[in-house]
């Protein structure tokens, strides 16, 4: 009699955790939902709070946790490398470095690491990840893209400084009236990087034959290669020649673009009714 008596305490108690076990979950979704809904009003600070509070109601919530990186990151002012912004852009990357170390093969993942990177300056972290990112998908056109972006940026910075340390301002073609001291000095410190961004902004057009901004980018590439054109005037001018040429092609893929996208909204719309 004393062992089936304790049968039914035993279920008993097995039935109350399970149901505080139900409740404590479904207050974590509760605060995952109340999260969502700030973060989708561009609350970013009240979402942060109610993904945490989900979080410790379900340590385990991944998606919760998922959240809570990406409300970080929405804060995180790109460009801005204060210590309070790369405090705030830590927490995010912990977040996203988290699900990476459960699935490194998270795509989703791996672009918001990247983007982070990026906004932040650290900008030859944010090209190794771009780099795994193109690993796992040959065929992201975007993230050839942004590698060859990143390159331009920092040669366009190279180049202005060492032209205005020298009393010269860029011309955007090839700056032929600079010295051969200059010149060497914009070799050294840009052949990597325009041979580099030229790379990866051709394989972006190759994967999208109509990426209108690759284009754009690689004709801003070829003015950087014309500077390194030391006493050759003939190919500083080609390179001009290709940079013109890639003006031309940016123009009619945006405007391909743009038709495609009226004609895409339009679509939807039966004009006879």
């Amino acid at each position: 009699m004393k062992l089936s008596a304790r049968i039914p305490a035993s279920a008993a108690l097995l039935l109350v955790l399970a149901s505080t076990v139900g409740c404590t979950k479904l207050r974590a979704r509760d605060q995952l939902v109340k999260g969502v809904q700030a973060f989708k009003a561009g609350q970013y600070e009240p979402a942060v709070g109610f993904f945490q509070n989900s979080i410790q109601l379900d340590p385990d919530y991944d998606t919760a946790k998922l959240y809570l990186a990406t409300a970080y990151s929405y804060q995180v002012v790109p460009g801005l490398d204060t210590p309070d912004n790369l405090k705030v852009a830590q927490k995010a990357l912990d977040g996203f470095n988290a699900v990476l170390a459960k699935d490194p093969n998270d795509l989703n993942a791996l672009k918001q690491v990247a983007s982070i990177h990026r906004n932040i300056k650290q900008y030859d972290q944010a090209k190794a990840d771009e780099e795994k990112i193109i690993a796992l998908d040959p065929k992201d056109a975007e993230a050839n893209y942004t590698i060859g972006s990143i390159d331009w940026n920092l040669s366009y910075k190279n180049a202005t400084t060492i032209l205005g340390a020298n009393g010269l301002t860029d011309d955007g073609q090839g700056n032929a009236k600079k010295s051969k001291d200059v010149c060497a000095k914009l070799v050294a410190a840009n052949s990597a990087l325009t041979a580099e961004a030229q790379k990866y902004l051709e394989q972006a057009i190759a994967i999208d034959p109509n990426y209108d901004a690759a284009m754009e980018y690689l004709q801003l590439n070829y003015r950087r290669k014309a500077d390194q054109d030391c006493g050759d005037d003939a190919a500083r001018k080609a390179d001009l020649a290709s940079a013109d040429e890639w003006v031309q092609k940016a123009l009619g893929a945006r405007k391909a673009n743009e038709a495609a996208k009226e004609k895409k909204a339009g679509g939807g719309i039966d004009m006879s009714k």
